[in-house]
């Protein structure tokens, strides 16, 4: 959900440049930052994120600049009427040399801009021209997103391939599961008490039993469900970024209780390689909206 878009244009005497960034997250969070008397852009903005994105945090930032040649002077009137009265008692006191124009217009606020953009029609057609840019800049932004989504596609589709890989291996590895579960009891009642004649069929059913326990073809059938249900998700053009988090989490279920439920040493580490590939689409999700 990462990316990165770019607009620019100019209206008038204003130029504009709109950027949008995007980083993982587990909603949709939008930040505008725009100069102050803009607010009308933020519903436009909103809107159309809403409309494109699932997930993600958005930082979404105007930058205006305008042309200096375009703004025109004009003396405040009232605020040097002011100057040159509150100044004339020091003149008459002596205190004060009677005040030069060139120092009057010198002083902040005497000299105002008047621009001919402040006017309602330019002001106008200015909003609309920056709500074009906002939506255009968040269509880029989409677009950058799905190109890295086509790439992410490719590595959630190989770390599928590797969790039905070793969910296949530790199905075959667990098919000896009850003759080595078998093995190992016989050894075991052998080291304790080896003068006690074992009845094969209370033997075979004890076995059984611990066998059962070790039992792990509902984790496996799940495992594989899991992974067919992920590869039509990522198959589809639609968000899927939540759907697949759910997914991990079963993924990561799963194969943890296959661990637990290991006979020998050889599906234990089929179930740990498992689990190293499951974190893999758990952090490999987070990238999805």
């Amino acid at each position: 959900m990462t990316g990165f878009a770019r607009t620019e244009g100019v209206c008038g005497p204003v130029s504009w440049i709109w950027e949008a960034r995007s980083v993982n997250g587990r909603g949709l969070d939008v930040k505008l930052r725009t100069p102050s008397g803009l607010d009308a852009l933020e519903t436009v903005a909103r809107e159309r994120a809403n409309a494109l994105f699932k997930r993600g945090s958005l930082q979404v930032t105007l930058t205006l600049a305008r042309e200096t040649a375009a703004a025109q002077l004009k003396i405040d009137h009232a605020f040097v009427q002011r100057v040159l009265e509150e100044g004339r008692a020091y003149e008459e006191r002596g205190l004060a040399a009677p005040p030069r124009w060139d120092g009057v217009l010198a002083l902040r606020g005497a000299l105002v801009s008047e621009d001919a953009s402040d006017s309602e029609d330019d002001r106008e057609a200015l909003v609309a021209a920056l709500s074009a840019g906002v939506v255009a800049v968040l269509e880029r932004l989409r677009d950058a997103r799905r190109t890295e989504g086509r790439a992410l596609q490719s590595i959630l589709s190989n770390l599928l391939d590797d969790i039905e890989r070793l969910t296949r291996l530790a199905r075959e590895t667990a098919g000896d599961a009850p003759a080595i579960i078998a093995e190992r009891l016989r050894q075991r009642i052998a080291a304790v008490a080896p003068e006690i004649a074992i009845d094969p069929a209370r033997f075979a059913q004890e076995a059984a039993i611990i066998a059962s326990r070790g039992d792990v073809t509902e984790e496996i059938e799940r495992l594989l469900a899991h992974a067919a249900e992920a590869r039509a998700l990522i198959a589809r053009d639609e968000a899927a970024g939540r759907r697949l988090d759910f997914l991990a989490q079963e993924f990561a279920r799963e194969a943890n209780t296959l661990c637990a439920k290991a006979a020998d040493i050889a599906l234990t580490r089929i179930g740990l390689d498992l689990k190293t590939a499951v974190d893999q689409l758990k952090e490999q999700s987070a990238n999805v909206e």
